[in-house]
């Protein structure tokens, strides 16, 4: 696996301009596919069932693909920013995850939303868009899923993108979120969604605009400093903030149409990345294969640091990410091997906490 490690400075300085919006996107100006995929309701003894996965596919006779797969909470508008810097010189198929938007689920949050399972989505939805190879690209959870892709299906998926997710391979023992928290006190929440994952839901869908604007906040706009540290709650740091400001990097169509998608389904099975039954499931099923390198070309988009607030680097920082991927693309395009040098700049931090 060769993987290009960005560090902050680079990201964050190459251009002096920041956050400006996409000119003209509305999400709504985008036409949805639907493709109908079988998939594993594993909490009825591995019954099997039809879903129907939700995607956007934008300049279809492009000769390259790039799929473009969100984390948590996002949907595939939160990829607004790379759909216009690519949109003409590349196909784009993005997709909303099984469980979001128009996306449906096995309705099974705890067993049936592994990353090998959200693999064979996106295979299904790359056979509907008759597409042979993509190259992926993920934040958050969707990098995981992008790994995995990877990992296990080399021959479709020839090159993969990681924003804010490293690696991490299923070389060693099962790890639960339990005994990390200690040394990462900001994972506390994943025990609440892990451990009471119906409480969570309850908690999250009780005001889903409140829920996404507590979430999707950045390091101009933070949330409050204990946010993430609670096992008990997900929006307890929020209490006394009557009303949570507008989501920083969404413009008020964005902000408006993001909440109307999750009020579709709410969070319940959107939560599936944080069951131990579907993490455990994952780490066994890579660690039973044994092949954990990536073979094809890598780029892992990280932060520097870990700070308060600043998750979303490709919509706070969508210039330099878009930057980024455009100089990594082309040398794909170009097979050259070496790496073009980083440009000299002021130090700033891409801090990350989700």
């Amino acid at each position: 696996m060769r993987v290009l490690r960005l560090s902050a400075t680079f990201l964050l300085l190459v251009t002096g301009v920041f956050g400006s919006k996409p000119s003209g996107f509305n999400p709504r100006d985008f036409q949805k596919r639907s493709v109908s995929c079988k998939a594993a309701k594993r909490n009825t003894g591995d019954e099997i069932v039809d879903i129907d996965l939700s995607y956007v596919d934008i300049n279809p006779d492009a000769e390259k693909t790039l799929i473009l797969v969100h984390g948590w909470p996002s949907l595939w508008s939160t990829w607004s920013y790379q759909i216009q810097e690519f949109k003409e010189e590349y196909r784009l198929i993005v997709p909303d995850l099984r469980g979001f938007g128009d996306s449906t689920h096995p309705d099974d949050v705890e067993s049936s939303g592994t990353m090998f399972d959200h693999v064979g989505d996106l295979i299904c939805i790359l056979e509907d868009a008759k597409v042979d190879k993509a190259i992926c690209i993920g934040h958050d959870w969707g990098s995981a899923i992008c790994y995995e892709a990877g990992r296990s299906r080399p021959d479709i998926f020839e090159a993969i993108v990681g924003i804010a997710v490293p690696y991490i391979p299923a070389a060693g023992d099962f790890v639960p979120i339990k005994h990390l928290v200690s040394a990462l006190p900001k994972l506390a929440y994943q025990l609440f969604f892990s451990g009471k994952t119906q409480e969570a839901i309850a908690e999250l869908d009780k005001d889903i605009k409140r829920t996404i604007r507590a979430t999707l906040r950045t390091g101009a706009s933070p949330p409050p400093a204990s946010f993430l540290t609670s096992p008990d709650s997900f929006l307890d740091a929020w209490r006394d903030v009557e009303e949570i400001p507008p989501v920083p990097f969404f413009s008020q169509e964005e902000e408006e149409y993001f909440i109307e998608e999750y009020n579709k389904q709410g969070f319940r099975n959107t939560l599936q990345f944080y069951t131990d039954s579907n993490r455990h499931a994952t780490w066994k099923f890579a660690n039973d294969q044994g092949n954990h390198t990536i073979p094809q070309p890598v780029l892992a988009i990280l932060p520097k640091d870990m700070l308060e607030g600043g998750h979303w680097v490709h919509l706070e920082y969508p210039q330099e990410v878009n930057l980024a991927l455009k100089r990594w693309l082309d040398k794909l395009d170009s097979k050259t091997e070496t790496d073009t040098p980083s440009p000299k700049a002021e130090e700033r931090h891409v801090p990350d906490e989700l």
